[in-house]
């Protein structure tokens, strides 16, 4: 079915909700139900998980995050997906929506429901401790700009009414973590390979769709290399789309482990490139931030900007920390 009406039978389930890629935004930026942190904790204690959609691949550690006695129901439409890696104890080939919609409706809320409350209070509590964390992490100096308090700052300007579209690996992991999408089909991002450069176009469509709305499109230094160009589309065609580059001058993602691993930086190492000058030179507006107290000025700077309908970029000049540390797939 349509999101609003998947949305409205998960509620109706009333069962704790992690959210991953396109599905991000589905319950609106904030909900009882949903959860963001702790999910491999939570996986390991469950009695039922229900993979919606999401194979056992990496991001579940090919299933190994599952408690091993847990009852697995895997829904989705590949059918070979669907007992890859870990054997479910129902495979359901279906379109995960529409399963969803079918359950709720099978299903009584009451008694059952009630049961849940303690487990999904405790649940709740992990996720604001770790909000609080993620807070306090955020303070630590990391010159010029730690990308936790950047992305914080980030979360706090976005309109309610924003679209998201994130392209890169850190910088963009980090705001996955942080930002909250503000409703379904309000989030954007490369996809389970990471297949980086898709940040510019689906930011140019999301604006056609949506051109009452702020469309924000959060990238990384390096991803930001392969579609950078295209805010001379933007110009041209007056979409006032908001561009913010977590600038590090590294390909972090692939550097965090392989200097850790393989001791050598070879290949992740950029420059500091002045981004704001490139989206001048197209057309665009371009501003920089080198402190974090800057930071809010500068994004409020770049909605004025857009609310006038022309396209910006931030160069956000931000350090490194330890918080991505070893998140590498391997």
């Amino acid at each position: 079915g349509d999101a609003e009406t998947v949305a409205d039978a998960v509620r109706r389930l009333g069962v704790p909700v992690w959210l991953a890629g396109g599905a991000r935004g589905l319950l609106g930026r904030q909900d009882a139900l949903q959860l963001r942190h702790k999910r491999g904790k939570a996986l390991a204690e469950a009695d039922l998980v229900i993979l919606a959609g999401v194979p056992a691949d990496f991001r579940l550690g090919y299933g190994r995050s599952i408690g091993k006695h847990a009852r697995i129901m895997a829904v989705g439409v590949d059918k070979r997906a669907l007992v890859k890696n870990r054997v479910p104890s129902l495979p359901i080939p279906a379109d995960p929506g529409r399963f969803l919609v079918r359950l709720a409706k099978r299903c009584e809320a009451g008694a059952s429901a009630n049961d849940r409350a303690p487990w999904l209070a405790m649940l709740r509590e992990r996720d604001i401790r770790r909000d609080r964390e993620v807070v306090e992490l955020a303070a630590v100096e990391a010159p010029p700009i730690n990308p936790l308090a950047a992305c914080l700052a980030i979360e706090a300007a976005m309109a309610d009414d924003a679209t998201i579209v994130v392209d890169g690996g850190d910088f963009v992991a980090t705001a996955a973590y942080t930002v909250r999408p503000r409703r379904a089909l309000g989030w954007l991002d490369p996809g389970v390979f990471g297949t980086l450069g898709v940040g510019a176009g689906f930011a140019i469509a999301a604006a056609v769709e949506r051109p009452d709305s702020e469309v924000w499109l959060l990238y990384g230094d390096g991803a930001a290399g392969f579609s950078l160009i295209e805010f001379d589309t933007c110009v041209r065609h007056g979409l006032a789309v908001i561009a913010v580059i977590g600038n590090d001058a590294s390909w972090t993602q692939i550097a965090r482990d392989q200097v850790t691993f393989l001791g050598d930086d070879v290949g992740t190492v950029l420059a500091r490139t002045d981004y704001d000058q490139v989206a001048a030179g197209l057309g665009a507006v371009g501003l920089i931030a080198r402190s974090i107290e800057e930071v809010p000025a500068v994004l409020a700077e770049a909605k004025r900007v857009a609310a006038a309908g022309r396209p910006v970029v931030v160069n956000l000049h931000i350090g490194r920390t330890a918080f991505r540390d070893g998140s590498l797939s391997m």
